[in-house]
């Protein structure tokens, strides 16, 4: 192991674009279900609609909760409705699954999205029994990432120390309240961040694939 994460006893995912390639573009499948379900709740034309979803994102972490904010959105309808996607796009990942596997200690997933969604996609890429747990937006009393609350809840919920935790993920906004209590941070800079370029001072490991930087460190010593 890299002695740098020698201590590390809690391995912490996030889902989409974190455990599989941002090029399989699932999400963006996803994000084409929001924009419809904004345009025709709100009676927008699509490219307001779209401008609606994306500051929401930006404001409030994720558009449910600026749904949920200014027009008292179903949670639960919205999320069964866009999650409502084909997963053809993604491929079983088995030296993923097989480094998981292999590294001390618990393995969890951190997600804005909903438990039954993320099931669907581990399945698909094989990691479905990889997991101890899934710390989803409803365990989060719908309060998303990057919302300190949402790592609270996520410590107390697991038992999780923080400082002998790692957490990797795609967004980087959402790695700056990790480490702000104490947890490694891992940025997948794959391509799926939005917005301008991330600052860096809360970012342990930048990595571009996943798979194998985490062969690298079981293997480093």
């Amino acid at each position: 192991m890299l002695p740098s994460l020698a201590s590390i006893d809690t391995w912490i995912f996030d889902l989409d674009n974190t455990l599989y390639p941002a090029r399989a573009n699932l999400f963006a499948r996803i994000d084409a279900r929001m924009t419809d379900y904004v345009a025709r709740r709100l009676d927008l034309p699509h490219d307001a609609a779209r401008a609606v979803q994306k500051d929401y994102f930006h404001r409030h972490g994720t558009t449910l909760t600026g749904l949920m904010a200014d027009h008292g959105v179903d949670p639960h309808e919205f999320l069964a409705e866009v999650h409502d996607v084909e997963m053809d796009v993604l491929e079983e990942d088995a030296p993923l699954a097989a480094v998981i596997a292999r590294l001390p200690g618990r393995k969890l997933v951190f997600t804005n999205g909903d438990t039954p969604y993320a099931l669907k996609v581990l399945d698909r890429l094989g990691l479905g029994a990889s997991f101890e747990a899934i710390h989803d937006i409803h365990a989060m009393n719908l309060v998303p990432k990057p919302h300190a609350s949402a790592y609270a809840g996520l410590c107390e919920r697991l038992a999780i120390d923080p400082r002998r935790a790692v957490f990797f993920e795609d967004m980087a906004r959402n790695l700056a309240p990790a480490k702000a209590i104490g947890m490694t941070t891992v940025w997948i800079d794959n391509g799926s961040e939005q917005g301008p370029e991330p600052q860096r001072d809360h970012i342990d490991f930048t990595v571009h694939a996943l798979a194998p930087w985490l062969q690298h460190i079981m293997e480093a010593s």
